[in-house]
C-alpha cells in the first residue's frame, strides 16, 4: 500500500492561550469600526454570510494559527455556526496566498478581525525571522534571546513561534510553556558582578548549585579578556563546563587582540576572537567545551560567519528576530454566495487549507 499524506501536527488548544475571553467578545480590542459594523448590521436584521480571506504579502514562514483560530472559537458569538479553515504553524507560506478562510454570518465574528490578524502579523514575523538566522546558521542551534527587549506578554506566543520554526531554545519559562519547555540560560554578568567580579567562582557556585541536566555555559567578556576567562572556567569546571558564551561589546577590542590589529575590524564578538578561543581550549584539551556567540547578531552576520567557517556551536540571537514587519489583510471576498470583494482584491482559494473542527 503506498503510503498515506505526512500526518499534520496536531493544532494547540484553544485553552492554552488564556485569552481575555469576555473582553475580546465584547469588542474591547477591536478597531471600533468593526464594533460600529457589527451593531449596523444586527440593528438592520441583516445577517450575510460571507467569506472572509486572510493573506499577505511576502515569503514568510507562518505563526499564530493555532492562536487565532482560538481567539474564533472561545470570542466569537457562534463558533459552531462558522466554517474555517486554514494553514498551520510553521508553514512556509507565498505572497498572496489565502492562509484562513472564515465563512458564516458576519456578525458572528467580524469584530474580532483586529485581534486575529494582529496575533498572525506578530508570530509570523517572529517565525519568519527565526527561520531566516535558522537556515543562516546551517543546523547551529539558535538561541532565542529577545526578551528584555519587550514587553513581557508577547513571551508566550512569540517563544513557540520561534520553537515552531526552529528556534533550539528560549530564555525564560514562559516562552516554552506552549510546548512545555523551560527557559535556557548562561552564567550572567549580575551573577559575576555579585561576586566581586571573579567569572570563575561565580561559575563554579552556579555549577554547584544547577541540576544535572542544566548545561553549564559562562559569559567570559566580563573582564574583557575572553581567552584567559575561557581558559580559567574550563580548568576551574573540568567536565561540567558545557560552554562558554562570548559576548565583547562592539564599543570594546578584547585583551587577547590587542597584540594582532591592524588588518581586521577588532571591535565586538569578531572572527579572530573565535578563532583565539576555541585554538587555547585546544590547545589544553578542552575541545568538547562549545562555544557560544551573542551580541548583535543577525542574518547577514551570522552567514558571514558560516561563510567564513569560524568556529561558532550556537548562535544566541535577541532584538534582531523581533524587528520588521509581517502585517495581514483579511478581505470579504463572497457575499450570499456571489462574488463581492473590493477591487483589486477577489477569492484566491488554496488546495493546501485544511478544515478545522
Amino acid at each position: 500500500m503506498p503510503p498515506g499524506p505526512p500526518r499534520r501536527p496536531d493544532r494547540l488548544p484553544a485553552e492554552i492561550f488564556d485569552l481575555p475571553v469576555e473582553k475580546m467578545k465584547g469588542g474591547y480590542y477591536s478597531d471600533a469600526y468593526f464594533n460600529y459594523a457589527r451593531e449596523t448590521l444586527i440593528g438592520d436584521g441583516r445577517h450575510p454570510r460571507v467569506v472572509v480571506q486572510v493573506f499577505q504579502k511576502h515569503h514568510s514562514v507562518l505563526g499564530g494559527m493555532d492562536e487565532a483560530i482560538a481567539i474564533l472559537e472561545l470570542c466569537s458569538h457562534g463558533w459552531d455556526q462558522l466554517e474555517v479553515r486554514a494553514l498551520y504553524d510553521g508553514d512556509d507560506i507565498a505572497p498572496w496566498e489565502t492562509v484562513m478562510t472564515i465563512e458564516g454570518d458576519y456578525t458572528l465574528f467580524a469584530y474580532l478581525e483586529t485581534v486575529y490578524l494582529g496575533v498572525l502579523a506578530r508570530r509570523t514575523l517572529i517565525s519568519t525571522n527565526v527561520r531566516r538566522v535558522v537556515d543562516a546558521a546551517n543546523g547551529k542551534p539558535i538561541l532565542f534571546f529577545p526578551a528584555r527587549h519587550d514587553h513581557h506578554h508577547v513571551q508566550t506566543g512569540d517563544g513557540y513561534a520561534a520553537h515552531v520554526a526552529g528556534a533550539i531554545g528560549v530564555s525564560t519559562d514562559a516562552q516554552s510553556s506552549w510546548w512545555g519547555g523551560r527557559g535556557l540560560g548562561t552564567v550572567p554578568h549580575g551573577l559575576i558582578a555579585a561576586y566581586a567580579g571573579d567569572t570563575v567562582l561565580a561559575a563554579q557556585r552556579f555549577a554547584d548549585w544547577a541540576p544535572a541536566d542544566v548545561n553549564v555555559v559562562v559569559l567570559v567578556d566580563f573582564e574583557n579578556d575572553s581567552v584567559r576567562t575561557s581558559l580559567d572556567v574550563a580548568r576551574a569546571l573540568g567536565d561540567r563546563l558545557w560552554g562558554v558564551r562570548l559576548d565583547t561589546s562592539r564599543t570594546l577590542v578584547d585583551r587577547s587582540l590587542w597584540e594582532e590589529m591592524g588588518d581586521f575590524d577588532p571591535r565586538g564578538v569578531n572572527e579572530r576572537l573565535v578563532h583565539r578561543v576555541r585554538e587555547a581550549l585546544d590547545r589544553e584539551g578542552f575541545e568538547r567545551v562549545k562555544i557560544v556567540v551573542s551580541g548583535g547578531f543577525d542574518v547577514e552576520r551570522i552567514r558571514e560567519f558560516e561563510a567564513k567557517s569560524v568556529p561558532v556551536d550556537s548562535y544566541g540571537v535577541g532584538s534582531t528576530l523581533i524587528r520588521g514587519e509581517n502585517d495581514f489583510t483579511a478581505d470579504v471576498v463572497v457575499v450570499d454566495g456571489e462574488p463581492c470583494a473590493k477591487v483589486g482584491r477577489r477569492y484566491r482559494p488554496n488546495p493546501r487549507l485544511e478544515p478545522v473542527s
